[in-house]
């Protein structure tokens, strides 16, 4: 992120939560090795004891830091790549695509066995010029469809997770949509995003991520529980949210445990009757 977007982000922790897959065992198809057993006494230890991963994200030109390099390689599990894979990083120019730096920290993950999330797929911030510039709906729909398609094509397999949309909901207390160049191209445009992602890469959990939504009497979590709750009743393939938490100490709200077991019990909603319990728990392994 640029600006206020990425200071706003960068002050919080991301809580991703699994909706569909069991939270401790699934590993998706083509993955990428699996994780190294963390170092005793670490973080990422105490986080792996529990079926958990704990993660960061990764500057590319910082990775000729020796502190910096030891520091990620110690304590973290889950790799994200900090602007790298962002559309004004991946797609400067219309369909010509740039993966350098990108797979620079993929790579740099993978080969130390830590998986690694994207982010993100559709959002109205960090577009290209050439894609804000896109002035007719339909033109844009296209786009995003081919963007999406092209980068998850090229790391399928390689990234356990993408946030495919963020942040489509406005502040404040309407619970209404964020008024987007994204939004403007039909209400659909985040489902459309999620399919277009399950197509480019069906291994890969589909997350849907946005902040100030802690709060469950906040209007804005309301709606983003309701679209997702709408997307598992329909069959719109959704596997995580992620909760930024742009959190302050003395400021927790109080409804933030309610939070986040109102969004977990949405896993087992689904339109199969093998959901209708949860499935038997498969072996622990770090995530």
């Amino acid at each position: 992120m640029s600006g206020t977007s990425w200071q706003r982000r960068s002050a919080g922790a991301l809580l991703v939560l699994p909706l569909l897959l069991t939270a401790a065992g699934w590993q998706p198809a083509a993955a990428s090795p699996a994780a190294a057993s963390p170092a005793p006494g670490t973080i990422a230890e105490a986080m792996a004891s529990t079926g958990r991963y704990f993660g960061t994200s990764i500057r590319s030109g910082l990775l000729g830091d020796p502190q910096y390099v030891s520091l990620a390689e110690r304590e973290f599990t889950m790799i994200t790549p900090e602007d790298e894979l962002k559309a004004d990083a991946t797609e400067p120019s219309r369909n010509l695509f740039y993966f350098v730096q990108g797979d620079r920290v993929v790579n740099w993950a993978t080969s130390r066995g830590q998986r690694v999330r994207g982010t993100a797929l559709a959002w109205h911030a960090q577009q290209p010029a050439w894609m804000q510039g896109l002035s007719q709906p339909g033109a844009l729909r296209a786009a995003v469809r081919n963007h999406i398609t092209q980068v998850m094509s090229h790391y399928r397999g390689r990234i356990y997770a993408w946030d495919v949309a963020q942040e489509a909901f406005a502040d404040g207390t309407s619970g209404a949509r964020r008024n987007s160049i994204l939004q403007r191209t039909g209400d659909d445009w985040i489902e459309d995003a999620f399919r277009t992602a399950r197509a480019a890469d069906p291994g890969a959990e589909l997350c849907y991520n946005d902040y100030l939504i802690e709060d469950w009497t906040a209007a804005k979590t309301q709606a983003v529980y309701a679209l997702v709750r709408d997307f598992k009743a329909r069959g719109v393939p959704i596997d995580c949210v992620g909760l930024e938490g742009h959190l302050q100490a003395g400021a927790v709200p109080n409804s933030l445990p309610q939070t986040l077991q109102q969004f977990a019990a949405l896993r087992w909603t689904s339109t199969s009757p093998s959901w209708t319990s949860p499935p038997p728990r498969r072996p622990t392994t770090p995530r």
